[in-house]
């Protein structure tokens, strides 16, 4: 996802989507372990969507403003 695009969700979307990518993050580990991994850029992908999220969330903890 875009930067934009992640700025534009609330504190708890953004959450959520964390959750969800970290979920996926792990489902594509467990097929690595396997050896059928389809896309291995995926990782990439998805850790770099992860730092956005977190860093976002961390911007706006310091800001002081929870929900946008």
């Amino acid at each position: 996802m875009k930067t934009k695009e992640l700025r534009a969700l609330s504190s708890e979307d953004l959450i959520v989507k964390e959750k969800s990518l970290k979920k996926d993050l792990f489902n594509l580990k467990y097929q690595r372990k396997i050896g059928r991994v389809e896309k291995p850029s995926q990782f990439k992908l998805i850790k770099r969507d992860v730092a956005r999220i977190l860093t976002i969330l961390n911007e706006r903890e310091k800001d002081g403003t929870k929900t946008k």
